[in-house]
């Protein structure tokens, strides 16, 4: 199944949709009250059985199209979003960063999560070396604790596209990467969350950012140096992953700064991170 937070065009507040066939579905007119995916994560697999009963119930022709709405972010109110760095070498070696200590871990502040064909504002007064890069975000489904890499996908709900925004000379002056990435709206995310049972094998996604048209990341998520099943694993043995929180894995190589010239998000900059299996993640750059 895959979820998105729509706002149509006569509503205020964003609501929870399944997409199908290129159509979506409210979930509170399949009968279920959840606003949010978070709500229904919460409620558990039964209330996610329910919904694709009451959803393949439907008729063809049911449901809305996209025209009209607008994306929200994939993910509203998760516990906490938990970004990975350096996690595929080729990262790690344009960077020049050293990431062979373990997971890098850093949290994004709820403010930067943003939807598809969302406004990205770039901050010029602070920062000129602002920078994209294409990740694949994992949604945890069930409370995540002490579990081995063996059985750590069993506690996924589903995958995403994330957006992990960046000011590179921020994140070059501090010691941490929090706030280098969390700008207001730095972290596009979806536009949908696929559930886990339709992608079996989060190591084998095609994953790839264009800039106005260009391609500038094109890799694989079977090139990350420690695996979806591995970072859930490694992460559960110190705290509790909550379901709902969400994982951004680390980005490939192909970043800004690492191109000559270096090759920063401007005013007018379209940017699209499209990963197999999910669809694509577009942002649209807005100086200020």
């Amino acid at each position: 199944m895959r979820f998105a937070h729509l706002t149509p065009e006569a509503a205020a507040t964003p609501g929870l949709y399944i997409e199908r066939d290129e159509r979506f579905f409210a979930v509170r007119e399949l009968g279920e009250a959840f606003d949010t995916l978070q709500e229904l994560i919460e409620a558990g697999p039964a209330a996610l059985q329910r919904l694709r009963s009451a959803l393949d119930s439907l008729p063809a022709s049911a449901g809305i199209s996209a025209e009209g709405a607008h994306y929200a972010p994939a993910a509203i109110n998760p516990p906490v979003v938990l970004a990975v760095g350096l996690n595929y070498d080729e990262h790690a070696s344009e960077l020049a960063l050293d990431n062979d200590s373990g997971p890098v871990l850093f949290t994004l502040f709820p403010n930067s999560l943003n939807g598809h064909e969302g406004t990205v504002e770039l901050p010029t007064r602070i920062s000129e070396e602002v920078d994209y890069e294409g990740e694949l975000g994992v949604i945890i489904g069930r409370p995540a604790k002490n579990v081995t890499p063996e059985e750590a996908l069993d506690y996924v709900f589903g995958y995403t596209a994330i957006n992990d925004i960046t000011a590179r000379n921020i994140q070059f002056s501090e010691p941490q990467w929090s706030r280098c990435k969390s700008f207001d709206g730095f972290t596009p995310i979806g536009p949908v969350v696929v559930t886990a049972d339709e992608i079996p094998d989060p190591q084998a996604l095609h994953i790839a950012t264009d800039v106005n048209g260009l391609r500038v990341q094109d890799s694989t998520t079977e090139f990350m140096i420690r695996s979806v099943a591995e970072l859930i694993s490694s992460l559960s043995q110190s705290l509790t992953l909550l379901p709902g929180t969400v994982i951004s894995t680390g980005s490939p190589g192909g970043a800004g700064r690492s191109r000559k010239p270096p090759l920063y998000l401007t005013d007018g900059t379209e940017v699209t991170v499209t990963i197999e299996k999910i669809g694509a993640l577009t942002a649209h750059c807005v100086a200020i």
